[in-house]
């Protein structure tokens, strides 16, 4: 018997254990009609109540997970249940590709879409930006298509959960292509600075990874595509920072069998532009997280900003990873028509000791409008959060349109888009 259902962290226990599974989506619509309040639940990765209901939960994971590819457009629908790792390899052996990945693969493709959440790289833009087209079970039980051009596209992908259940999307698709992925060490702190869009710059996907307590970057990896690769041979200093020796994990003293194949290793996107592999643990495993997200021409005012918190976040903090994002047109997404970098943390699992530091994390980034991710750990009052998003009210009323009854509404989203 189910007394308690938890998120992937386990910080987060769910309000109540209703969960539903149907199986196709005239089950979903029986359902969201019959029922007074949904969320749906996708792969449990939140570690905030963003996916939370007082009520009752829809779950896809018994749907079909099917993925239907459209070479002639260059693009699939993939049932909305499944998660990367269950996509990706289907993709590759159709001889596709998508434009990025988070940093680990077992989250839901819908989840990830619309939290908007992201990869890394100065071109590349959040996981959002792949969906062309999605199916949308309204409040009143009807099915919904929407589609790049429509008018209710934009505001609709990075939804929040809030618009009805997805069932079905469109992703466009990439051929596929091979990647290669280096790592360095010890970059120096001033180095970074003087160079920083070079470096974030210098591979398809970067990531910056420190922990704040030296004079330098802990790691840098660098996901290269096969044709622009440069070796450690012929790369063998980055600004100061030399080539890893050995694999190696984000977070030091972590095994590093769990992390995708580093070293110049030759292997395809979806196993390298993650940083960990589909069938091991991702990251700590135990832990929270957290993320913020500022301007691209704000970011070396942003990072020595939070330098500045050494101290404050040497005992809760485990790694924070650095990230670059391109802008996007989704209404609700932390990178709305701003190119971004992301900062993000990798907390022990440790609540108390967390909520004390990012209230200080925030008042050192509120200079440069930082925006919080949807899905992590944040103490922004509401009224903050919601003056940093110049479509709030539109989306707020997209909202009612969707749902007139709030069917879809949680204490979340009560909150952080209503509340005071």
């Amino acid at each position: 018997m189910v007394t308690s259902l938890k998120n992937w962290a386990g910080n987060y226990e769910y309000s109540t254990v209703n969960i539903h599974y149907p199986e196709t989506v005239d089950q979903v619509q029986t359902l969201v009609k019959q029922h007074k309040m949904f969320r749906v639940l996708g792969t449990r990765h939140s570690f905030n109540g963003i996916a939370d209901s007082a009520y009752d939960l829809i779950s896809l994971a018994h749907f079909k997970p099917a993925v239907i590819i459209s070479h002639e457009k260059n693009s699939d629908s993939p049932a909305a249940c499944l998660n990367y790792a269950e996509l990706c390899p289907t993709l590759q052996d159709e001889g596709f590709a998508l434009h990025n990945l988070a940093s680990l693969p077992h989250i839901s493709v819908i989840g990830a879409c619309t939290t908007a959440t992201h990869g890394s790289g100065d071109h590349n833009q959040n996981l959002a930006a792949a969906v062309s087209a999605l199916e949308i079970v309204t409040a009143s039980g009807d099915l919904v298509r929407l589609a790049r051009g429509d008018e209710s596209f934009d505001r609709a992908v990075v939804g929040l959960g809030g618009l009805g259940v997805v069932v079905n999307l469109t992703l466009d698709l990439l051929p596929t292509f091979e990647m290669r992925q280096v790592v360095y060490e010890k970059l120096p702190v001033a180095q970074m600075e003087a160079h920083f869009d070079e470096i974030m710059s210098s591979a398809y996907s970067v990531s910056l990874l420190t922990d704040w307590q030296t004079d330098y970057i802990d790691q840098i990896w660098l996901k290269q595509r096969d044709q622009d690769y440069i070796s450690v041979e012929q790369r063998p200093n980055l600004f100061g920072a030399t080539p890893a020796t050995k694999q190696k994990h984000p977070i030091a003293n972590f095994p590093a069998d769990q992390c995708t194949p580093q070293l110049g290793i030759l292997g395809p996107w979806h196993e390298r532009l993650p940083h960990f592999r589909s069938d091991g643990t991702p990251s700590a495993g135990n832990e929270l997280q957290s993320e913020y997200f500022v301007a691209r021409k704000d970011a070396i005012a942003a990072i020595r900003a939070i330098a500045g918190l050494r101290n404050e976040l040497a005992q809760p903090l485990l790694l924070s990873e650095i990230r670059s994002i391109a802008a996007d047109n989704f209404w609700m997404s932390p990178c709305y028509h701003q190119d971004s970098i992301a900062i993000h943390f990798t907390w022990k699992p440790d609540w108390q000791s967390v909520r004390k530091v990012l209230p200080m994390i925030e008042a050192k980034l509120e200079p440069f409008e930082v925006r919080p991710h949807w899905g992590k750990l944040f103490t922004m009052p509401p009224k903050r959060l919601q003056s940093l998003y110049e479509k709030l009210p539109q989306f707020q009323e997209l909202l009612k349109q969707f749902d007139p009854q709030g069917k879809f509404r949680n204490a979340f989203l009560d909150t952080t888009l209503f509340g005071d």
